[in-house]
């Protein structure tokens, strides 16, 4: 059985489980013991079956039991409990994915749960006694040796919670002893967390839940970040099966009533939703900015002079040079501040930059994927000289900058021992500026908006994440959670704690609208509405529907909004357009006229009552309204094609040769190659028809059978311009031959 079949049964059998659907999880269970061999479960799983049939009986006859729906319940809870054991045992003998690899691998490892604590505090307290000791030698070696020490106890503890499938009584206690410890670095901390979500993730336990929520309780941002982002990812995972596990949904209701829980939970919401935007961003940074860059002079050195832009004389103005910069590319400049502004707000602009730079040894381990950056991390001394000056300043400037990622920054501190001292010398004096100049801006700002920086952290781990989960060279053995949909507010938990504050929805669904995710939008749209009406939400309720193309939707949605009187013009021009698309011009054109009343000078709303009076055959009324537009703005091409077809279905023959041939003299499509045949044709010049037709299906987006399909639909149009019937068949056999030939 591949891991691939196994998920496909273990996910039908929890859905059956949260659907309450027993009999079938239990033939479905049944079925996966007998395949997999495992009978040594056949026991458990007969008496829980045994217990629901007696159950149903005693249910069937009547008989009264206080207790039922709690013993059913619990028995639900003992199934997942089963089931779960069993998709592990299974993966556990033959999986070839990453984590159980590591976990057959792991099995022979023991760790002293009851010394490992004691162990670890040990070290502080023995680097301060060190730290007594005058031979700065003797103190750097032992420090290194050490420090490598601790810090593989504490990767081994992360292990050791990663395969853990229920924690026991010791693993809690250590968490929390570790968590609680005034002593034991706060990066060693958070990486236990993430151990937790790992393993939360590939096995569920109400505990490792719990001690999440514990984390999150936690002061260090570092430390309560990662924990809700974990509670996130696990209720989001879990979502069906939480019902039955009352503990867990009553500690987020308890939570829920923390203010500051409420704006933590929708800023990690929109980060998580702001990831989704990731491959677009990378896409648009290959495609638009590194083009635009690729064309800027190699005279670059010789344009600016990069020693004034340390000068501080320049102060906070800009230098008159960097518009020079640009002359080769004017949309870059524009393209950067687009950039910069992305990068303000928080998304990941630097994905791409340092994909390339997950290569060194430092990631081959598999833990570093989710370690905190700390200038004192071991791993660092081994491979950059940190007795090195401009090493040391350069460290410290990573390790608060906040646009990169942990990740990132352990990749760009490894980078820096392959550059030139003088450059490293430039970049450490650069980011050292910068760094502290956004340290006092951050500062300011967390008195002015809370919350602000722990933003930051959680939106560097969230990145952490992606990187793990897309850059990992076995990525492909985890289940992606960036593939997943995020729709948090669908979920049952999370949904309801969300539905609790109005302003959070409406915050999450107005983020989804500005990001063109107008599916999701809806859905909260709609439930606000069920709320409160609103003449605002009902039009972008509307908006969101026309984007999906679902125009009968939009239509019902803008009309409600008719009737609160709000931006009538904006209003009237989306109920006209959905009608066009729903095939009722008549009502399009009601509401188009409406729209002329209120802006009569408008070209788009002349175009588009022209559109709909020649959609109701009102072809002479259509052409005052197309000469309107040609009149007002003389160089609007996009006039020539309607008042062209118009002409011709009007029979102004010759009006619409003169304008098809404007069309054909400027940059010509397939369709009004096609036009200018029949225009030819109906003037009885049949060869230089065939002709246009020949041009027409040559076209490299016009397959034959689409230009047959098409001509089909015009042939009405011809006849009635006087074209014999009779003559068509030939006209199309001519052309197949030409088509063969």
């Amino acid at each position: 059985m591949t891991d691939r079949e196994l998920k496909i049964q273990y996910t039908e059998i929890c859905q059956n489980l949260a659907e309450r659907k027993l009999k079938p999880a239990f033939d479905k269970l049944e079925k996966l013991i007998h395949d997999s061999g495992l009978l040594i479960y056949l026991d458990e799983w007969r008496n829980l079956e045994q217990t629901y049939s007696y159950m149903l009986k005693y249910t069937v006859e009547g008989i009264q039991d206080p207790e039922r729906q709690k013993v059913y319940r619990k028995l639900i809870v003992s199934v997942f409990k089963l089931v779960d054991k069993i998709n592990d045992e299974i993966r556990l003998k033959a999986s070839p994915a990453l984590e159980y690899e590591r976990k057959r691998g792991f099995a022979g490892n023991t760790i002293n749960l009851e010394t490992l604590f004691a162990e670890l505090e040990d070290f502080y307290l023995q680097e301060e006694l060190k730290a007594l000791v005058d031979d700065e030698e003797i103190q750097e070696s032992s420090k290194q040796i050490d420090t490598q020490n601790h810090q593989e106890k504490v990767v081994s503890f992360f292990y050791h919670i990663w395969f853990q499938n229920e924690l026991h009584s010791a693993e809690v206690k250590a968490i929390k002893q570790i968590l609680d410890s005034e002593l034991i670095s706060t990066a060693y901390k958070a990486l236990i967390v993430s151990s937790l979500m790992l393993s939360l993730l590939r096995y569920f336990n109400e505990e490792k839940f719990a001690l999440l929520f514990d984390a999150y309780e936690q002061e260090e941002m570092e430390i309560n970040q990662r924990a809700i982002i974990g509670m996130l990812i696990g209720f989001y995972k879990y979502d069906a099966r939480l019902p039955f596990y009352p503990s867990i949904t009553a500690r987020l209701k308890i939570l829920n009533e923390n203010p500051e829980f409420k704006q933590n939970l929708e800023r990690v919401i929109v980060q998580f939703i702001r990831s989704k935007e990731t491959e677009k961003i990378q896409q648009k940074i290959k495609d638009e900015i590194i083009p635009e860059m690729i064309k800027i002079s190699p005279n670059l050195k010789d344009k600016i002079n990069l020693d004034s832009l340390m000068d501080d004389s320049l102060g906070e103005d800009k230098n008159p040079e960097w518009e020079k910069i640009f002359e080769d590319s004017p949309g870059l400049m524009n393209k950067m501040e687009e950039f910069s502004e992305m990068q303000m707000e928080g998304a990941d602009v630097f994905m791409s930059s340092f994909s390339m730079l997950k290569m060194f040894p430092f990631f081959s381990e598999f833990s570093n994927w989710f370690m905190p950056f700390f200038a004192a991390n071991p791993d660092i001394s081994m491979m950059v000289d940190s007795t090195d000056e401009v090493n040391a300043r350069f460290i410290k400037a990573i390790d608060i900058a906040p646009v990169l990622c942990n990740s990132d920054k352990y990749s760009f501190c490894f980078s820096i021992q392959n550059l030139p001292a003088e450059n490293r010398e430039f970049m450490a004096e650069g980011m050292k500026a910068e760094m502290a100049q956004f340290e006092e801006l951050q500062n300011d700002e967390e008195l002015t908006e809370p919350g602000k920086k722990a933003g930051f952290i959680s939106n560097q781990i969230i990145q952490d994440l992606y990187r793990f989960y897309k850059l990992h060279p076995r990525k492909n053995d985890f289940e992606d959670i960036f593939n997943w949909r995020f729709d948090f507010h669908n979920k049952i938990a999370l949904g309801e704690i969300l539905k609790e504050d109005e302003n959070i929805l409406r915050n999450i669904a107005e983020y989804y609208f500005t990001k063109n995710y107008f599916d999701d939008a809806a859905e909260v749209f709609n439930y606000l509405l069920s709320i409160e009406k609103s003449g605002e939400l009902y039009q972008k309720l509307g908006f969101c529907y026309q984007k999906m193309a679902d125009f009968k939707q939009a239509l019902n949605a803008y009309k409600k909004a008719e009737l609160y009187d709000l931006n009538r013009k904006w209003n009237f021009n989306k109920i006209a357009l959905c009608y066009r698309n729903l095939k009722q011009p008549k009502k399009a054109l009601e509401y188009y006229r409406e729209v002329e009343k209120l802006d009569e000078e408008n070209l788009n709303v002349q175009l588009n009552i022209g559109h709909c009076l020649l959609e109701l055959d009102q072809f002479d009324e259509a052409l005052k309204c197309y000469f309107k537009v040609e009149y007002i703005a003389s160089g609007n091409k996009k006039v020539w094609k309607p008042i062209a077809w118009c002409s011709f279905v009007a029979g102004k023959k010759e009006q619409a040769e003169k304008y098809f041939q404007k069309l054909i003299d400027d940059e010509p499509n397939k369709h009004d190659l096609m036009n200018m045949g029949h225009v030819q044709w109906s003037l009885g010049r049949r060869k230089e028809a065939l002709e246009f037709y020949k041009q027409s299906i040559k076209q490299p987006d016009f397959t034959e059978s689409e230009f047959f399909e098409v001509f089909e639909e015009d042939l009405h149009h011809l006849i009635e311009q006087g074209v014999e019937n009779e003559d068509v068949p030939i006209m199309l056999d001519q052309l197949r031959y030409f088509v063969e030939g």
